[in-house]
């Protein structure tokens, strides 16, 4: 099943399913051209992982780590599919494609066996990066926690839908620029829950993103970012310059 959250033409906010094209909620069917598509939760935090991709971290020139990499995105952060980011002026910003992991109920000390049981569904996840202060900073609140630098969407896909092994793909303006699998992931999924837990509750629409694969590049002023994974859909946003 793909839920998703959507604005109607009345302005009220719905959670509905994304089925054959269509979004319907109650008995009402909409076309998801006239309704506004949200971010799938409402997180109250973005736990996201770094270098969990060994490409990934090869480009980058960075040693893999030995125990998940977490960083926070806060949720002033959050953006949803078709929306336009305003990019921070004047510093060089990158995609990065991931894989959003939205927890369902509030859990703290989840076993890599329960994980399972925590998980809502899964998100397409654009962990958008402003290197120029990322590489001059430790904490990364100005490379990472911008607003509207997590975009996520469009929908919320149940843990059936997604294969083990799902792909996952970005492109810039039509343009192949990632193109990996979940397979290559350092730290699983039920790694990263219980890794997460052991330090932090987690609560209801809360987003993990799993860590980007290699061939992140530069988004400017106009460009379409398109993030596509297998069982999930295809989130897009446009970026802009102030």
């Amino acid at each position: 099943m793909h839920r998703v959250r959507f604005r109607d033409p009345a302005g009220s906010v719905r959670r509905g399913e994304w089925m054959d094209g269509a979004i319907t909620f109650a008995d009402r069917r909409y076309d998801p051209e006239e309704v506004d598509v949200l971010a799938p939760s409402e997180p109250t935090k973005i736990v996201c992982i770094g270098r969990n991709y060994a490409a990934h971290a090869e480009e980058r020139d960075e040693e893999l780590p030995d125990r998940p990499l977490l960083f926070l995105k806060p949720p002033n952060a959050v953006a949803g599919h078709g929306d336009t980011v305003t990019l921070p002026a004047d510093r060089y910003v990158e995609h990065e494609a991931e894989l959003g992991v939205v927890i369902g109920e509030q859990c703290r000390n989840v076993s890599e066996d329960d994980a399972e049981a925590v998980i809502a569904g899964y998100t397409c996840f654009d962990d958008l990066s402003n290197r120029d202060d990322q590489d001059e900073e430790q904490n990364w609140i100005r490379g990472k926690a911008f607003d509207n630098a997590a975009p996520m969407g469009p929908v919320l896909a149940t843990p059936d839908e997604v294969p083990d092994d799902a792909r996952i793909r970005l492109r810039v303006d039509g343009e192949t620029r990632q193109d990996s699998s979940l397979e290559h992931l350092i730290f699983s999924i039920p790694e990263l829950v219980a890794e997460i837990t052991r330090y932090m509750t987690l609560e209801p629409g809360d987003v993990i993103a799993t860590g980007t694969p290699e061939g992140v590049g530069p988004v400017d002023d106009g460009s379409t970012v398109e993030v596509e994974i297998e069982g999930v859909g295809t989130l897009e946003h446009d970026v802009r310059r102030p």
